[in-house]
């Protein structure tokens, strides 16, 4: 067989269903051949973000994947491979490649060279006899450690390369994990119990693991409320009498507020990064610190005591260690009853805006109403950049684990469409639902279209205020004298013409409705956009 054919043969054992992709790679021939489904999107970013919607959703060690052209298609990919890079995103990666003999030819483009800095691994395979190795060395870094893309370049010549096939000896890659040294297990588990108002900071980390039952145990074993970082959004289920919310660029008062009270805080499944989208620890606090990455351990936070090792693992022997060494008859129901106050009293303050009957559509009254129309235990929705994001964190209640797709360590816009598409693969029994603003779907409405072609129906919420709101107040004289932020276009016109289901709603009385329809149409197979026509909405829930 040809080196293309070894590795779809090795994709196929590996349990890959799809390939997305952009023309011309050798491999998606190669892919079909072998029975896996090629689903070509409009641009390359939006293919990377597919592949990566599908990996943080998909569980059990299946990726995405994304093969693109040599060249301009690598090119053209380095954005999409960026943020999964910068959210610790899983993707195997497949560009082709130049013929061996001409990689170091100005101005051919090297994969394997540019890619190293937005890949946790990346390599090219020179020989076509080497394929086996390299690939399971790709699945290796995949399936273990700190998630991340990587990336294997096919030279044009490899691909076309004889391999013998009986040196295709290869089995599927297991993950490796590691639990924690029972010394710092110990440690933090005495910190712990020790503590008066300790916090949980749970990262997405709980997500790939899969650890939520651990954390829910941990959590009302100790009395201890949780929070979660934006990418860890539905680690832990918030309507909880323990739960605070998220943190993000915007938050919750209960976050805000027990953050702050906090004598110390647990950080489990997290990297602790300091970003604009990720709430500061408090100084004065003490940091517990577990993750499966050491490179995290004191990288901003003084640590007191850290755990190495697996979310899940870890967490159950937390779990014994504090089991053995909780005070009996531990009672914290005044904690509970503050923390509702809490969180009713900063709702309140909200309710103007959450059922807002202004004309234009306040974008808060649509989230609202979205959250309490769609079954959220049966649905998965994700933000966009920019507004979305800041006012979609703090307001929508997750209930079940990988429902509420949260990112921002980079924050490209129109990230969330490909996101969603991914996301309905890896989950087809689910509803699946990116909200977005009119500037996002400039960036990467087209592939709208390619939900509709492959079949994949989603539900796209668009929030069309006629400019990029988020930046009217860094952009006051250019606005004032060249309209710099603002913006135009009938989305929902380019929805139908793209052959989805398509509605533009501008009266709060037919929010409710337009959604029902939307869903049923999403219900019977078909791709959907609904278009709401919404105000400048700046007033975000910040506490900094």
């Amino acid at each position: 067989m040809r080196g293309v054919e070894a590795v779809a043969e090795i994709l196929r054992r590996e349990g890959i269903e799809f390939l997305s992709c952009f023309p011309a790679n050798s491999l998606i021939e190669a892919c079909a051949v072998a029975g896996i489904r090629p689903i070509i999107c409009r641009q390359e970013r939006v293919g990377v973000n597919l592949a990566d919607g599908f990996s943080r959703i998909a569980g059990g060690g299946r990726v995405g994947v994304f093969a693109m052209q040599a060249g301009p298609g690598a090119e053209n990919a380095f954005a999409g491979v960026a943020q999964a890079y910068s959210d610790s995103v899983p993707i195997l990666l497949l560009p082709g490649g130049v013929d061996r003999r001409e990689a170091s030819v100005y101005p051919n483009f090297s994969s394997a060279r540019s890619y190293q800095t937005v890949t946790k691994w990346v390599d090219q395979i020179v020989f076509a006899d080497r394929i086996p190795e390299l690939m399971r060395r790709a699945f290796t870094q995949l399936r273990s450690g700190r998630p991340g893309p990587v990336m294997l370049e096919l030279p044009r010549d490899v691909a076309g390369e004889d391999i013998d096939e009986s040196a295709l000896e290869y089995e599927p890659v297991a993950p490796i994990r590691s639990a924690g040294d029972p010394r710092d297990v110990e440690a933090v588990a005495r910190s712990l119990v020790a503590a008066e108002r300790p916090v949980i900071h749970a990262g997405q980390g709980v997500l790939y693991a899969e650890a939520w039952d651990e954390l829910r145990e941990l959590a009302e074993m100790l009395q201890a409320p949780v929070m979660s970082t934006m990418p860890g959004k539905s680690a832990f289920p918030e309507d909880h009498p323990l739960a605070l919310g998220a943190g993000g660029a915007t938050t919750t008062r209960p976050v805000y507020q027990f953050l702050q009270q906090a004598d110390v805080v647990f950080g489990i499944g997290c990297s602790f990064s300091r970003s604009n989208f990720a709430t500061p620890i408090p100084a004065g606090k003490t940091v517990l610190h577990a993750t499966n990455d050491p490179a995290d351990v004191n990288k901003v936070y003084p640590t007191r005591h850290a755990i190495v090792g697996d979310a899940k693992l870890v967490l159950r022997q937390l779990c014994e260690a504090v089991r053995q060494d909780l005070p009996s008859g531990r009672d914290r129901a005044a904690l509970q009853r503050e923390l509702a106050d809490v969180k009713a009293n900063w709702i309140e303050e909200w309710l103007p805006k959450l059922t807002s009957e202004q004309v234009p559509l306040n974008p808060y009254r649509v989230i609202w109403d979205l959250m309490h129309t769609v079954e959220r235990r049966r649905t998965i929705v994700t933000h966009d950049s920019g507004s979305p994001r800041n006012q979609m964190t703090p307001f929508w209640e997750s209930l079940k684990p990988k429902s509420y797709i949260g990112w921002g360590k980079s924050t490209q816009l129109g990230y969330g469409l490909g996101l969603t598409i991914g996301a309905k693969l890896a989950a087809p029994d689910k509803l699946a639902i990116n909200v977005m603003g009119d500037t996002a779907f400039g960036m990467v409405g087209l592939d709208f279209e390619t939900a509709v072609r492959s079949k994949v129906p989603i539900l796209t919420i668009v929030l069309n205020n006629f400019a990029m709101a988020i930046e009217t107040p860094t952009l006051t004289v250019a606005t004032e004298r060249y309209g710099t932020v603002y913006l135009s276009g009938n989305f929902a016109k380019v929805a139908e013409a793209l052959g989805g289901y398509a509605e533009r709603i501008e009266q709060p009385r037919e929010i409710v409705p337009a959604l029902r329809r939307g869903i049923e149409a999403v219900e019977g197979g078909q791709a959907a956009l609904l278009e709401f026509i919404t105000s400048e909405e700046t007033a975000y829930s910040r506490f900094r």
